[in-house]
């Protein structure tokens, strides 16, 4: 099926055309015809970097009516990263369309500017979550007249706990509004939001749940944890013509590693939630226009990157949540490009390979780092193409021959191919020269939950886990929110069925202590203990558990149901 064939507005297509749409995507088949000719719920399955912003941005278009001032489409997604681009391809979508009206609205930048422009007119807002709940509590958006929700990366959202804030502008827009539903996974949280707002919506996907796209290759290394820079260097070195994006855990290690590949000379540049968003831009358009080569970010701040051609995602430390796996190794092969995910692992992090490989269902690569024979060979002979392939400027060159020939006319042509070639060739000689097996060989595949991996920090016990609702997003947030501490000083966090465990700076272990006892979260209080080193932290959770009588992220019974209210909705969309 092509575009045209789909019912699509004759200005909506034009505009397609000119940016270049060709083919439909398969979500994009599947999803836009449904969704003109069915205004229905709808739940769409795919992974990063299959189009889906054009899935529900073209049929959310064609419904608007732009003679209606009101606020008719809203779209919720993690990132202010990926609200702004969803907003440029908006726009760029209905470039041929009069009058048309579309606000991103996110935290990092002048909120009176946003309310100016809602004020103004907005058919469409985009907006983050926590933002949006400031302008609603401010009463500066209305949203009784959205005829339709989506949620863009719902499971991302979920695992940085927007949960609550998702509830709260749910509640907010009408109860007959439709709800599409867009994710590259589907966890159990996602499927309660479905559950408990929408009505038997129509479920499309592509490829399996929760898979991985078929066009990425996935390698594994597994060096020591003293080697992992030295082995990610080696990586790099490997592949001259890397465009890649690298991942951290968190801001501080972002900006170490972006640090040390800056200073040894590679094209590298952090981004993170330090930054401010003018910082952000400026690293991002450098990167869109490729005059920058290598990524360094966290989970959060690469949400949204939607740049072509990445050739290498680099997981430099696995994700805590091991589902977010498919989100960071989704930002390569797209549009049916090919790609490599790398991931380096330590000799305890075997079991969370197994793990991912369940969840993606495709099996890693367990492979060798490059030889630095090979690596050297492979650098000498790029940059022999890269010579072969320069192009000369005669008349801007010709004034200073005379002085060049000169200089070298005493060497022969295979002497001068030796010193030009070994200004390249002697920096990696030397590197190399002395460098030892990185690879190593795991001795446990299991992680210890009483013992924390890094020194400096100590190892903390949650009676709280899985079953109470909680995740690594909603603990994080618990964490530094009531002890006012920065995200950087939290390291591992493990998610169990009835418990949960963190890593925290051995400096804030008071506070930690002090200030997490007796925490409310979804009527359950969290307390907090500090295990003991290289033992179990805990025989017997049990009778550790208070159960107040609140209820646990129940959403099927808050406000009477929201099944119950909206089960037999009539729709009232009027379509155009």
């Amino acid at each position: 099926m092509e575009f045209k064939e789909m019912g699509l507005r004759e200005e909506i297509l034009s505009a397609i055309k000119d940016i270049g749409f060709e083919k439909p995507t398969p979500i994009q088949e599947q999803a836009i015809p449904h969704l003109l000719s069915d205004p229905s719920d709808l739940i769409g399955l795919a992974s990063t970097g299959t189009g889906k912003t054009a899935s529900f941005g073209l049929p959310l278009l064609n419904y608007i009516d732009t003679g209606n001032k009101s606020t008719q489409g809203l779209v919720i997604c993690p990132t202010r990263e990926l609200c702004i681009q969803i907003t440029k391809d908006l726009e760029n979508y209905s470039a041929k369309m009069k009058g048309t009206n579309i606000v991103a609205v996110y935290g990092g930048t002048d909120i009176q500017k946003q309310i100016k422009q809602i004020e103004k007119t907005a058919h469409i807002i985009v907006a983050t979550p926590g933002r949006l709940v400031d302008l609603i509590k401010r009463k500066k958006v209305k949203l009784s007249d959205v005829d339709t929700v989506i949620l863009d990366e719902a499971d991302e959202m979920l695992n940085m706990g927007f949960k609550e804030d998702i509830d709260s502008i749910l509640e907010k827009t009408p109860q007959d509004k439709c709800i599409w539903l867009f994710s590259a996974t589907m966890p159990k949280e996602v499927s309660q939001i479905a559950k408990t707002y929408m009505v038997e919506p129509f479920e499309i996907t592509v490829g399996g749940k929760n898979e991985t796209n078929k066009n990425i290759v996935h390698e594994v290394y597994q060096v020591k944890e003293k080697d992992r820079y030295a082995a990610l260097k080696r990586l790099i070195d490997f592949n001259p013509n890397i465009y890649g994006l690298i991942f951290c855990r968190t801001r501080r290690q972002t900006a170490e590693v972006a640090d040390k590949l800056m200073a040894d000379g590679y094209s590298a540049e952090p981004l993170h939630g330090d930054l401010s968003q003018a910082q952000r831009d400026r690293v991002m358009s450098k990167f869109r226009d490729k005059h920058l080569q290598i990524l360094v970010a966290t989970d959060v701040a690469a949400r949204g990157i939607d740049v072509d051609d990445i050739t290498h995602v680099i997981h430099y430390n696995l994700p805590e949540d091991v589902e977010n796996y498919t989100h960071r190794s989704g930002r390569t092969a797209r549009a049916g490009k090919n790609g490599t995910s790398i991931a380096l692992i330590n000799t305890k992090e075997g079991g969370k390979i197994r793990s991912i490989e369940k969840i993606i269902k495709t099996e890693f690569q367990h492979k060798k780092l490059p030889d630095p024979q090979n690596i050297i060979a492979k650098q000498l002979f790029q940059m022999i193409t890269e010579v072969k392939e320069s192009e000369v400027d005669e008349a801007a060159i010709e004034q200073y021959m005379p002085e060049v020939m000169r200089q070298l006319g005493e060497f022969s042509a295979e002497d001068l191919v030796k010193r030009f070639v070994s200004v390249e060739f002697n920096k990696f000689v030397n590197y190399y020269s002395n460098s030892s097996d990185l690879d190593a060989t795991g001795s446990s595949s299991r992680t210890s939950k009483g013992r924390s991996d890094d020194e400096n920090k100590n190892r903390f016990f949650v009676n709280l886990g899985k079953k109470d609702g909680l995740n690594q997003g909603a603990l994080l947030r618990l964490i530094c929110d009531n002890s006012n501490v920065n995200k950087d000083a939290i390291g591992k966090i493990d998610i169990l069925n009835n418990f949960s465990f963190f890593d925290a700076d051995k400096d804030i272990t008071e506070l930690i202590l002090g200030k997490l006892q007796n925490i409310d979260f979804e009527g359950n209080k969290m307390h907090v203990e500090q295990t003991k080193s290289g033992g179990n932290a805990r025989k017997n959770t049990g009778g550790q558990r208070k159960n107040n009588g609140g209820r646990r992220g129940d959403f099927s019974k808050k406000n009477d149901g929201p099944r119950g209210k909206h089960g037999s909705r009539e729709r009232r969309r009027k379509r155009r």
